[in-house]
């Protein structure tokens, strides 16, 4: 089923294997002339602006933008109990894990009366998305919510289409998992125009204000992705997510029930996702692509996983030896990385390219996804070579504080001086200078 590299006995260089692996395609730019005049119409029109597109894209308008209270309320009361014990636990791992990433402010002494202080501050106000496209994603709320608590973000607003089937309101699982972090504020307003509502602001149909956010954080659809391309620098935005990646390094000792479970766990959320075995052994390559077979065929989401795993973005690369295997998925920088090989701890050690790593035959990707502690929202096309996942990071701003001394700002007066005119910068220098009248640059 999957398409096959053979890159054995030789090993391309990095340049190569970008251009040889597999990968979705997805071009942002090609629907950017579709999505600004989506932007510009909520930006001028705003909250009328959205109804109109609400009708359009998701076939029905809501009769306001923000969800009552006591519908969050009665939407987590009418959780089945198994998923809301389910959600509670992956909100206690989450916390647990996201608490510990908080920073603490330092304060380094330069110099005798000079200090600088690098104090972390949270974002002032947040707009968190939840998809409601193809499946249902309460995990995406716990995911963005959890870190942006733990970093100290005092106004969150959750942002999920409206749904036909539930009258205009997002999908009661996504209200539930709200009313379960304590989130009060939710917009039932999806798509590029729910980005560009986070980031104008507007009023709602009964007069009330809809503030928008310093920063829009989530995954969604390309539309989603192209309209926070064209607000980011009115906003901050985590990331340009791009389809689901999955990629499994494997030797002769993994199981390809598992290998093969895991792949279509992934392939299940939508046709352009990619699933990418890279492995040592062709009798495990053909013992998957049998499971695989067999195991689409059982799914509920057949030609959905059929179409991803049979599709570009997906495939098999055989390797000679687990070293080389480490420096393909390098090259790749996958969303989610499974490492199932021997010493697959120290196999994992040596990746430096992924968004997140799962180590071993008993971590798939799936606890991830929901109960692990980690965070889901990862990086994706190869931007884990250069980006991390969400985090409490995401949502804290470094701000340096600087102190000093009229007598510590004296001794290292002549430096400054001596590099603003070595700049041609000689105003840089005099406001220096000035401080200390009659003198050429230092304090008598």
């Amino acid at each position: 089923m999957l398409t096959r590299t053979d890159l054995r006995g030789r090993v391309p260089s990095p340049a190569e294997l970008r251009a040889t692996l597999p990968r979705a395609e997805v071009d942002v730019d090609a629907v950017l002339h579709q999505v600004r005049p989506v932007v510009e119409a909520v930006r001028d029109r705003g909250v009328p602006a959205v109804l109109e597109l609400a009708e359009r894209f998701d076939r029905v308008r809501p009769s306001a933008v923000r969800v009552p209270r006591e519908t969050l309320r009665a939407a987590l009361d009418n959780l089945a109990p198994a998923v809301r014990e389910a959600l509670t636990e992956s909100i206690v791992r989450a916390r647990k894990v996201h608490v510990d990433q908080r920073r603490t402010d330092v304060t380094t002494r330069v110099v005798p009366g000079g200090t600088v202080t690098e104090r972390w501050v949270p974002v002032a106000r947040v707009g968190l998305y939840a998809p409601g496209g193809l499946a249902v994603y309460p995990s995406s709320v716990v995911m963005n919510v959890v870190p942006a608590q733990a970093a100290g973000v005092s106004s969150l607003v959750v942002c999920s289409p409206p749904q036909v089937e539930y009258g205009g309101l997002p999908h009661p699982t996504i209200l539930a998992a709200c009313a379960l972090l304590e989130v009060d504020e939710v917009w039932a307003v999806g798509g590029a125009q729910a980005v560009a509502l986070l980031a104008y602001g507007g009023t709602d149909t009964d007069g009330a204000e809809l503030a928008p956010v310093d920063m829009v954080t989530g995954p969604g659809n390309i539309y989603v992705t192209a309209a926070k391309r064209l607000l980011r620098g009115l906003i901050g935005i985590d990331s340009e997510a791009g389809p689901t990646e999955i990629a499994v390094l494997a030797d002769d000792t993994a199981d390809s029930v598992h290998v093969a479970a895991d792949l279509i766990s992934q392939a299940e959320h939508d046709t352009l996702a990619a699933s990418v075995l890279v492995t040592t052994s062709t009798e495990l390559a053909d013992a998957v692509d049998a499971e695989l077979e067999r195991q689409v065929a059982r799914t509920k989401h057949t030609e959905r996983i059929r179409t991803a795993l049979t599709g570009p973005q997906s495939g098999c690369v055989l390797v000679s030896a687990v070293d080389d295997g480490v420096r393909v998925v390098n090259a790749y920088a996958a969303e989610h990385l499974e490492i199932q090989t021997r010493d697959a701890r120290e196999v994992a050690g040596r990746i430096h390219s992924a968004g997140a790593i799962f180590v071993g035959p008993y971590a798939p990707v799936s606890l991830g996804d929901y109960c692990a502690g980690s965070n889901h929202v990862l990086p994706t096309g190869g931007c884990a070579r250069h980006s991390s996942g969400l985090s409490v990071q995401t949502f804290l701003r470094g701000i340096h504080v600087v102190e000093y001394t009229a007598e510590a700002l004296a001794d290292v007066a002549p430096k400054v001086v001596a590099l603003a005119e070595a700049e041609d910068l000689p105003a840089h220098g005099q406001a220096v200078s000035a401080r200390f009248p009659g003198d050429d640059g230092a304090a008598r």
